[in-house]
């Protein structure tokens, strides 16, 4: 695994929203690497700066998170192109029908309660 590709994978890993400081970006590659591969400070440092120089990640503060057009380009690699879908034989469709529900004896309606009147409004009294 290339430097390059361990930021990348660490960057995505930690999903911070303001990007992934450097030294987390080391303890998370160092947990992933091999025991017996060596870890060598100037050549993580020398990738990483040679990364935001090319523009695959973008530098806020002292974090760094994948640029969006690097996010883009990752994220098409990364779906394989689908198979050509063969033709499905049409289906039969099976009718089935429902038998009636038999209907139920509604039991005595009552007739609805008469609405009451509102009460007249009374006049104002005229003003002197």
């Amino acid at each position: 695994m290339s430097y390059k590709a361990g930021i990348i994978g660490a960057i995505q890993d930690l999903k911070d929203r303001t990007g992934s400081s450097m030294i987390a970006i080391k303890k998370h590659m160092q947990e992933k690497q091999p025991a017996d591969k060596k870890w060598q400070n100037a050549t993580f440092l020398s990738s990483l700066k040679k990364a935001v120089a090319d523009g695959d990640f973008v530098q806020i503060k002292n974090s760094y998170k994948l640029s969006p057009d690097f996010k883009k380009a990752l994220v098409k690699a990364s779906k394989p192109k689908p198979a050509p879908k063969k033709k499905a034989a049409p289906k039969k469709k099976t009718v089935t029908k429902k038998k009636a529900a038999p209907k139920k004896m509604s039991a005595t309606k009552k007739k609805a309660a008469p609405k009451k009147k509102a009460a007249p409004k009374k006049k104002a009294a005229p003003k002197k």
